[in-house]
Formats: structure tokens, C-alpha cells, sequence
């Protein structure tokens, strides 16, 4: 079977038609998400369009950042859907900027090893961890500090989230999920700490077919998946030398 074409679907699978398909019944107000990838590199673009087109609003999203005016996160910010972002940098983006600054988007900064840490802490069940990063900085303000062997942590909570949206390279119809290069960032750790987790895949293949020692992804964290073939892959920051 071609890898980019199903074309019969077992009894066990959890591929649906379309993100709008796969996000019925499990989206609603106020829920907070983890959502994998940086800037536009491994983003669910298509997942994230359809959760812009279902309405729901006041969302708190936990994502290294919030894309790029106009396209990835930012679509949501555009619309007024996200009250509250979770992030490490979100310096490409004016929309952000704007709404933070003029208060109409709530802003919880994290190192992004730490936010990572947290959603990988989130889905092995662990509520909280204690880290040095951010000691002495705004970072630190409100949360407990604790000594060991000589050096003050602070604690930090771990993320578990209403729901996770994902992008992997390979999925298998049991949702087995394989991550390619760069892509492979925040979406592994953002797939286990979702109480319901959505994935999109550019390839879908049927069981069996991934190599059991290349996925990162264990399809029992993944309840739903998509098939995005031909996803748009535009450029966050385009450098060239001159002529």
C-alpha cells in the first residue's frame, strides 16, 4: 500500500475524516491546551484551523509559542480565542504583542526547557518538579523555593491538559506517531499530557507497518487522528545573502 493513501481502514482505527470530524464533542470554553511545535516548524495546522472554525473561546494554551500573525496560534489570536498563553518566546509575533501589552491577553512566561518539563512531568503523572532555571528572575514570583545540597530550586507544576493537538511525519490507524528532525519538539511531551490528544499526520499507514523501534509516540496516548497529505509549509523567517 502507498505510504500516502489508506485504502482500507481496520476495525481498530482512529483515523477520521477531517479535523472538524475529529474535534466534535471534546472542545469546549475555557479548556486549556497543549499544543506541540515552535514557530511553524511541527505545528498542527490543520487541526488548529478547525479549532478556530468551532467557535470556542477563552482558551488557555500551553505552546512554545503562538506561531506568526495570521497563520498557525496566531489565527486563534486573531479571532479573540485564547485568553491565556503559556510560553517561552513569542517574539515573532506583533498580534501577541499587542494584546499582551494592552492587556487583553493574560501571559505566563516559561523557560522553554522547563515548559517542556512540565508537559513530560504532566503525562508520567507528576504534579511538580523543582528546577534551578528561573531562580532570582519574575520567573520565580509566587512559587515555593527550597534548598538542596546547597543550591535554591523552585517549584513547578506539571501540565496536564484538557486536551493535546499534535503533528507527527508517520502515523500508523492505532495512532503510533513518528516525529521527523525538528518537528520533533514539544509534540512528543505535548501527546502524553493531553487527557484527549489529536494528532495529524502527513503519511497514515496501516498496523504494522512502522518500525516498532522508530516510534516516538505510543498510539495509546492518541485518541484521534487526522491525515493532513499536503500540509502548507511556509517559511517563520526568510534569510538570504544579497546578490
Amino acid at each position: 500500500m502507498s505510504e500516502n493513501r489508506i485504502e482500507s481502514r481496520s476495525s481498530l482505527t482512529k483515523l477520521y475524516p477531517d479535523g472538524r470530524t475529529a474535534l466534535e464533542g471534546i472542545v469546549r470554553d475555557g479548556m486549556l491546551l497543549a499544543i506541540g511545535g515552535f514557530g511553524l516548524c511541527g505545528i498542527p495546522e490543520a487541526l488548529i484551523l478547525a479549532l478556530r472554525d468551532t467557535g470556542v473561546r477563552n482558551l488557555i494554551v500551553a505552546s512554545n509559542n503562538a506561531g506568526v500573525d495570521g497563520w498557525g496560534l496566531g489565527q486563534l489570536l486573531q479571532t479573540r480565542q485564547i485568553k491565556k498563553m503559556i510560553s517561552s518566546y513569542v517574539g515573532e509575533n506583533a498580534e501577541f504583542e499587542r494584546q499582551f501589552l494592552s492587556g487583553e491577553l493574560e501571559v505566563e512566561f516559561c523557560p522553554q526547557g522547563t515548559l517542556a518539563e512540565r508537559m513530560r512531568a504532566g503525562g508520567a503523572g507528576i504534579p511538580g518538579f523543582y528546577t534551578r532555571t528561573g531562580v532570582g528572575t519574575l520567573v520565580a514570583e509566587g512559587k515555593e523555593h527550597k534548598e538542596f545540597d546547597g543550591h535554591t530550586y523552585i517549584l513547578e507544576r506539571g501540565i496536564q491538559a484538557d486536551l493535546a493537538l499534535v503533528k507527527a511525519w508517520k502515523a500508523d490507524l492505532h495512532g503510533n506517531l513518528i516525529y521527523r528532525r525538528t518537528a520533533r519538539n514539544f509534540n512528543p511531551n505535548a501527546a502524553t499530557c493531553g487527557k484527549i490528544t489529536v494528532a495529524e499526520a502527513e503519511i497514515v499507514v496501516e498496523p504494522g507497518e512502522l518500525d516498532p523501534d522508530e516510534i516516538h509516540t505510543p498510539g495509546i496516548f492518541v485518541h484521534r487522528l487526522i491525515h493532513n497529505p499536503d500540509p502548507e509549509k511556509r517559511i517563520e523567517k526568510r534569510t538570504t545573502r544579497e546578490g
